[in-house]
C-alpha cells in the first residue's frame, strides 16, 4: 500500500509544487518563504486527501479513491492579486481571499452539486483550454525571462544611468545650469539584456524537455507516468554540473519543521478578491462533480447528490485549510484518476497512504528548499509540458462536443477564448476602469469562464448532460 501510495505522490508531485513556486515568486517572497509555501502546500495536500478519501463526519469526504492537490484554475487570479500587491500584505490579502472562498464554497456545495447543467463539456472544455493557454506564459517566461525586471529583453544602458545619476546629484547640490529632475523621471531600456534568453539556460531547458519526451516515448508503467518529475531531476543534475544550481539553502534548512498557520499575519479580506476566488471555486467544484461521477462509474459505486455535496464541501474545506496554512485552493487531481485506470488499483486506502506520505513530505523543509533551489530554466521546460497538457485536456474535452449539427457551440468556444485572451494580449486594457474591480477582470480565466457560461445559456439553455460531464472527466487525465 505504501508503494502504491508513493506512486500516486510521484505522479502529482511536479504539479503540486508548481503553484507555490509561481505564486511565491509573483509575491516577491524570499527563497525561504517560497520553500515554506511548498512545505505548506504538500502538508495541506495530504490533509485534504485524507479527509476526501477517508471521510470526516457525515458532512465531508466523498469516500472515493481521490488525491487532492492545488488547482491550476486559481493560478491566474492569484498571480494577478500577487502582482498588484507584492510582499507580506499581498500574501495576507491572497490568503484572506482563499479563506473567504473556502467558507463560501462549504456553504454553497449542495447548490453547486445541482448546477451541473450550467457547465456542459462545451463550457468546461473551453475553460480548461484557456487555463492552459494562460499558464503556458509562465513556463515560457521561466525559460527566457520575465517581460519586466532584471531579466527583461531590454535594459537601460549603464552610461545612461550614470548620466542621469550625475544630473540628479548636480541638481540636488544646486549647481547652476542643472534644473531639478522631474519626479518619477526614468530612462527607457534600449539595449539587449544579456540575462534574457541566455543560451546556457535555454540549453538546460532543452535537455529537460528532451528527457521528458524520451521518457514518455520509451518508458513503461510508473516511469512513464512520472516523466515530468524525472525530467526535472535530470535538469537539476545538469544545472548543478553547469554551476547554475547550488545547495546552500538546502544545507541551511531544517530536517523537520512544523507548518504553522497564518505565517504572514492576520488575513485581509477584500470583498472583490473573495468574490473572484469564489467564482474560480465554482468552476473547480463543477469540474470535481464530473470527476466524482466518473470515479463512481470506474469503481462501481452509485454517486448520489448527498455524496456529491460531501465531496464538494471537502473542496471548500481543503481550500479553507489551505488559506489558514498559507497555501491555496484544492481539488481532485485527475492525473491520479488516469493512474488508477492504468494500474487497476481502486482502493481508496491507497490514496490514504499517499496522503500520509504528502503530510510527511510537508514536514521536511530540506525537500522544499531543494525544489525552491531549482533554476527557473529547469522548471520552465517542465511547466511548458504541464501547462500545455492542461490546454490539451481542454481540447480533448471539446473533441466530444457536437459541432456538426450545433453551430452555436463553435461560436461559444471562439468568443469565450477570445475574451479570455484580452488580459493576456492587452494587459493594460483596464487602466481606466474602477480599480476595485481589477482583480475580477484581470484574469483571462475568469473572463472566459463567465463568457462561456453566459453564452451557453444564451444559445443552448440549461439542458442537463451528466453523461457528457462524465466523459469530459474521463478525458481529463492530464489536468
Amino acid at each position: 500500500m505504501a508503494a502504491l501510495g508513493l506512486q500516486h505522490v510521484l505522479v502529482m508531485y511536479a504539479g503540486a509544487v508548481a503553484v507555490p513556486l509561481i505564486v511565491g515568486r509573483a509575491l516577491k517572497l524570499s527563497p525561504d518563504e517560497v520553500a515554506m509555501l511548498i512545505s505548506a502546500d504538500l502538508f495541506c495536500c495530504g490533509i485534504a486527501t485524507l479527509i476526501q478519501s477517508l471521510g470526516m463526519t457525515q458532512w465531508f469526504g466523498v469516500r472515493l479513491p481521490v488525491m487532492m492537490g492545488v488547482t491550476f484554475a486559481a493560478v491566474g487570479p492569484m498571480v494577478a492579486i500577487a502582482n498588484g500587491n507584492p510582499g507580506t500584505d499581498g500574501a495576507r490579502m491572497l490568503f484572506g481571499a482563499i479563506i473567504g472562498a473556502g467558507v463560501i464554497s462549504i456553504l454553497i456545495a449542495p447548490l453547486i452539486s445541482r448546477m451541473l447543467r450550467f457547465f456542459p463539456p462545451v463550457v468546461t472544455g473551453t475553460i480548461i483550454a484557456v487555463i492552459g493557454i494562460n499558464l503556458m506564459r509562465v513556463g515560457i517566461n521561466w525559460i527566457f525571462g520575465n517581460p519586466v525586471g532584471p531579466t527583461a529583453p531590454l535594459m537601460v544602458p549603464p552610461d545612461h544611468t550614470e548620466w542621469l545619476s550625475t544630473v540628479r546629484s548636480a541638481a540636488a547640490a544646486g549647481t547652476p545650469g542643472f534644473p531639478p529632475v522631474p519626479p518619477g523621471v526614468a530612462l527607457a531600456p534600449t539595449v539587449p539584456n544579456p540575462r534574457y534568453a541566455a543560451l546556457p539556460g535555454v540549453a538546460v531547458s532543452a535537455v529537460v524537455l528532451a528527457s521528458i519526451l524520451l521518457i514518455a516515448k520509451f518508458a513503461k508503467g510508473c516511469l512513464a507516468n512520472i516523466s515530468v518529475l524525472v525530467g526535472i531531476v535530470v535538469g537539476g543534475i545538469v544545472a548543478t554540473a553547469a554551476g547554475m544550481m547550488t545547495f546552500d539553502k538546502v544545507g541551511k534548512a531544517s530536517w523537520v519543521d512544523v507548518v504553522l498557520p497564518f505565517h504572514f499575519g492576520a488575513p485581509i479580506f477584500e470583498p472583490v478578491m473573495v468574490l473572484t476566488m469564489t467564482l474560480i471555486m465554482v468552476v473547480v467544484m463543477i469540474e470535481s462533480t464530473g470527476m466524482f461521477l466518473a470515479l463512481g462509474q470506474m469503481t462501481d459505486r452509485a454517486v448520489d447528490q448527498p455524496m456529491l455535496a460531501r465531496g464538494l464541501r471537502t473542496d471548500g474545506l481543503g481550500t479553507l485549510i489551505g488559506g489558514i496554512f498559507n497555501t491555496f485552493p484544492y481539488t481532485s487531481f485527475s492525473q491520479n484518476v488516469g493512474l488508477m485506470a492504468v494500474t487497476g488499483v481502486k482502493s481508496r486506502f491507497v490514496r490514504v497512504a499517499g496522503g500520509v506520505i504528502l503530510i510527511v513530505l510537508g514536514l521536511l523543509p530540506k525537500m522544499a528548499a531543494l525544489v525552491e533551489s531549482l533554476p527557473t530554466v529547469v522548471l520552465g521546460a517542465a511547466g511548458l509540458v504541464m501547462f500545455g497538457m492542461v490546454a490539451a485536456t481542454g481540447i480533448r474535452i471539446l473533441g466530444g462536443v457536437n459541432f456538426a449539427t450545433n453551430r452555436h457551440n463553435a461560436l461559444i468556444v471562439a468568443l469565450s477564448i477570445g475574451i479570455g485572451m484580452i488580459p493576456l494580449l492587452a494587459p493594460s486594457y483596464s487602466q481606466w476602469m474602477p480599480h476595485a474591480i481589477h482583480p475580477l477582470i484581470e484574469s483571462g480565466i475568469l473572463l472566459a469562464s463567465i463568457a462561456a457560461v453566459l453564452l451557453n445559456l444564451l444559445f443552448n439553455g440549461t439542458q442537463g448532460d451528466a453523461e457528457g460531464a462524465i466523459r469530459a472527466a474521463r478525458q481529463a487525465e492530464a489536468h
